[in-house]
């Protein structure tokens, strides 16, 4: 009895509260374009979402889903006040049932989640469900990013080094083709990332790849970068040479730099916050990075071997600054990136990429010591073997960091990573759509704990989306897992298609919810979910 007076007195109190539109405690989806159920004539190009309130977009957690289980979504919503805007790309295979699924943080800092569903022409056999990424697409578009940046290595600092410190006396018949491998190794990393890229957007396996998906990724922001990288590959393959021109040299200096650029075009840098800041400081990174690595490849595989004694007193100093000066550049580049990507403190050890960021720079901070008594030797102009032993220590240590920063462009930035999880840390709560034939009920339960104070506020719609009210409301929980039996929870109605009432949940568990809802004399049905109390 005291239960259903407390419920009562919330729900009185509410419906004086509110305004004379639809409002909540929390935010509440009140209508979508497509409408829930909703069977149109073409596949869209955009779905909209609105609620009574404006909400946050949490990265990664709103997804279109095509007939055929594909994500179509490009990229994150935008939100603008209580309007929810996603992009979709048009479907391989347009006819049948799309599902849209949605995870916003509220105007109060909650997150709140569901779905809906609309056809194309005609309602599919089968729903489609909520794509989850191919894990193997994930590790080969990882592979592929390595290699890449192996690539990169063999190109740029060779180039350089042949260009102004290689020996004239000595034959360069092995560093053009470490060059020629490296320039071999990006074009053929690069198509696969193009390849790897169309799965990686849709949630789908590495070969289900379809013509039409393929050319919207050549038509993206990713898919040009990419492009333009491989016209420059071709151009850089024409023009090398063991010791280019004035006029050469410029000219590959120039591609050089563009070609760098397209990894900042094609990765986290085009959605940071400063984008031509994050853009430089990647460019910068990368440039310092081949550089150096690319001057200790050469020096270990070649000059080290073959070069005079003399001739090493002349080069090794002139590389020792240089190398001095791509490290500084490196952490510089480096440090602004791990600034504005992380996003907070906070994200150094509470995410993913921060942890990443850590290792890599333990690892860093190893190689700059192994590098300090490189330099050191090279001063005191010591054995050329024992440089080389350094130098190879170096090496390896070095390609251990590479696959730290492949994993790093794949994995979300500090900046991203923590919304949800703030929002979840402020407050736990629990929300979802469920669907009948009779009618669908969105509903959120807040906050969810140990006890009687768990407010449940519900929303119920037609299939097709629009309010309808509810004449009777009957919610059971039960926790079968400890022998605890179904008991009521009294829920009101409120404004028609709107109820509120407090849940109890005695112990901790995985209960069972159960919602029986009549809408008219003879329409009603039961929907059941599952809610986890810690």
């Amino acid at each position: 009895m005291r239960r259903w007076v407390r419920a009562l007195l919330v729900g009185m109190f509410l419906a004086l509260a509110m305004p004379a539109t639809p409002a909540s405690a929390h935010a509440a989806l009140v209508a979508t374009t497509p409408t829930q159920g909703a069977v149109v004539g073409s596949s869209p190009t955009e779905v909209r979402l609105t609620f009574n309130e404006p909400v946050g977009v949490i990265p990664g957690k709103t997804q279109v889903i095509a007939p055929n289980g594909k994500r179509i979504n490009e990229g994150d919503p935008v939100a603008s006040n209580g309007t929810l805007t996603i992009a979709v790309r048009k479907a391989d295979r347009p006819l049948g049932t799309y599902l849209v699924s949605y995870r916003v943080i509220s105007a109060d800092g909650h997150p709140l989640a569901g779905g809906f569903m609309f056809s194309v022409g005609a309602p599919s056999q089968t729903a489609p469900e909520a794509a989850g990424d191919d894990k193997s697409v994930t590790v080969l578009l990882g592979v592929a990013k390595y290699l890449g940046y192996v690539g990169l290595t063999l190109v740029v600092g060779p180039i350089l080094m042949l260009a102004v410190l290689w020996p004239r006396r000595l034959s360069t018949r092995g560093p053009l083709r470490l060059i020629r491998i490296g320039l071999a190794a990006l074009a053929v990393t690069t198509l696969a990332s193009l390849w790897l890229q169309v799965p990686y957007l849709s949630g789908a396996g590495p070969f289900e790849v379809s013509g039409v998906e393929l050319r919207q990724v050549l038509t993206s922001t990713v898919g040009i970068a990419l492009l333009v990288r491989l016209v420059i590959i071709a151009a850089v393959w024409v023009l090398v040479r063991p010791r280019p021109g004035r006029r050469r040299g410029l000219l590959l200096a120039a591609l050089g730099a563009g070609g760098l650029l397209t990894w900042a075009l094609a990765g986290h840098p085009a959605a940071s916050p400063i984008p031509p800041v994050s853009a430089l400081a990647d460019v910068l990174h990368l440039a310092a990075m081949s550089v150096w690595l690319g001057g200790l490849v050469v020096l270990v595989g070649f000059l080290l071997r073959r070069a005079d004694p003399r001739e090493l007193h002349v080069i090794l100093p002139v590389w020792s600054r240089w190398a001095a000066a791509a490290i500084l550049w490196l952490v510089g580049g480096g440090a602004v990136q791990a600034l504005i990507e992380l996003g907070g403190l906070g994200a150094i050890t509470g995410t993913d990429y921060g942890r990443l960021i850590l290792i890599k720079v333990g690892l860093f901070g190893a190689i700059i010591g192994v590098a300090y008594f490189s330099r050191r030797l090279v001063l005191r102009r010591g054995s050329p073997g024992r440089l080389r032993r350094l130098v190879g220590i170096e090496l390896g240590m070095t390609a251990i960091v590479l696959v730290a920063s492949s994993l790093l462009v794949q994995t979300t930035p500090g900046r991203s990573a923590n919304v949800e999880a703030a929002a979840v840390a402020e407050a736990r709560g629990f929300s979802t759509t469920l669907s009948s034939p009779v009618f669908s009920v969105q509903f959120e339960i807040f906050p969810v704990q140990i006890g009687d104070n768990n407010t449940l506020h519900a929303f119920v719609y037609t299939p097709e989306g629009k309010p309808v009210d509810v004449a009777e409301w009957k919610v059971t929980a039960a926790l079968p897992e400890k022998g605890v039996e179904p008991f009521d929870n009294p829920i009101a109605t409120i404004r028609g298609n709107q109820g509120i009432g407090a849940v109890t949940f005695p112990f901790p568990g995985k209960w069972e919810l159960t919602l029986t809802i009549r809408v008219s004399d003879i329409d009603q049905a039961t929907v059941k979910t599952t809610v986890p109390v810690p």
